[in-house]
């Protein structure tokens, strides 16, 4: 039977180039032996969800998520509650697309994204839940975290990320912390804090340094707590960022990995950002969902240390080779003669 690959498409993602390339698109991904079909998200909510959800029951073996952040999340919510998934594409058409930039998918060129898809390489990725929600990338707590909210989606789409830095600029002296109770696996947080965070990728907002050592497939969030919001030391603490990723043993960060989260507010209203959108308030409990979802990505630009499946394959490969060339060696040695 055919393998069948649906394309959910968001029409009015980035600089609306998408559109431009589908029928290439199309042909690619023929090519590479799916029967293909394409669905243009509406303004209506959870459309990208709900086709996602759809064409996975109807038994679709790919769905590719095209468009931003925001479609690839409203994707996975569709597909990550069932028991049967298909494996998932990305063709990045957004303003900072965190998650191909993670998974070295081409970010400017839609065919080259739907390259890699044809290519066939993918790695199981672990996914977050919160609550009832779903993530990928990355959720957030805190008055850091609502800079997102902050800039306008027409701002975004004509000046990508620039919008983001312009918003930053101008909100951070505003930033104060606010008191957090914070449950991880190896202990509590109880404090102030300008922001939390649990990312499950190396790209943070387009910065790749935030989580230097991320892996993307070993059931671990990592969770940081900027403690700080004085305004120098913001600063220095993102300059450290850009430095190599210095920051993470700085006495105004917490940084530890974790496969669960509690977060509570002690006094006031704490906004959870989810993949960059608001997700819901404070309570709320997150859990990392190991390897949950096969995505296909440019493994050969992943670093090696960023996913421990394929470490574990070769380290296996590595001990069948010992093994076969122990036994040969003690053939060889003791004249034992062995069945082969």
């Amino acid at each position: 039977m055919q393998k069948r690959c649906r394309i959910i498409y968001n029409p009015t993602s980035g600089r609306e180039a998408l559109k431009n390339d589908l029928v290439e698109i199309l042909n690619i991904l023929e090519r590479a032996g799916y029967e293909t079909s394409a669905f243009a998200t509406t303004p209506e909510p959870n459309s990208a969800q709900n086709e996602a959800k759809r064409a996975a029951q109807a038994g679709f073996n790919l769905i590719i998520a095209a468009g931003g952040d925001g479609t690839i999340n409203e994707v996975v919510n569709g597909i990550a509650p069932l028991k049967h998934r298909p494996k998932l594409g990305i063709i990045p058409a957004g303003t900072t697309n965190d998650y191909a930039r993670a998974l070295k998918i081409p970010r400017e060129s839609p065919i080259e994204a739907a390259k890699v898809i044809a290519n066939g390489k993918t790695v199981k990725m672990d996914i977050g839940r919160a609550n009832d929600k779903y993530f990928v990338n990355i959720a957030a707590g805190g008055l850091l975290s609502e800079l997102t909210y902050a800039v306008p989606s027409e701002f975004k789409t004509l000046f990508g990320y620039l919008a983001y830095l312009v918003k930053g600029a101008e909100l951070l002296p505003r930033v104060k912390p606010i008191n957090m109770h914070l449950e991880y696996d190896d202990g509590v947080y109880d404090g102030k804090a300008s922001m939390f965070f649990l990312a499950l990728t190396n790209s943070v907002g387009g910065f790749e340094q935030i989580v230097p050592d991320a892996s993307l497939d070993d059931g671990k969030f990592t969770l940081i707590v900027v403690k700080t919001s004085n305004l120098l030391e913001m600063m220095r603490l993102i300059t450290m960022v850009l430095n190599g990723g210095k920051h993470i043993n700085d006495a105004n960060i917490l940084y530890v990995k974790t496969s669960k989260l509690v977060a509570k507010p002690v006094d006031e209203k704490m906004m959870i950002n989810i993949d960059g959108e608001y997700g819901g308030d404070a309570p709320m409990k997150f859990k990392n969902l190991k390897r949950h979802i096969e995505i296909f990505a440019n493994t050969q630009e992943i670093p090696e240390r960023a996913i421990t499946e394929v470490k574990e394959d070769e380290d296996m490969d590595e001990a069948k080779k010992n093994f076969v060339d122990g036994v040969q060696e003690l053939d060889e040695s003791d004249n034992i003669k062995l069945d082969k």
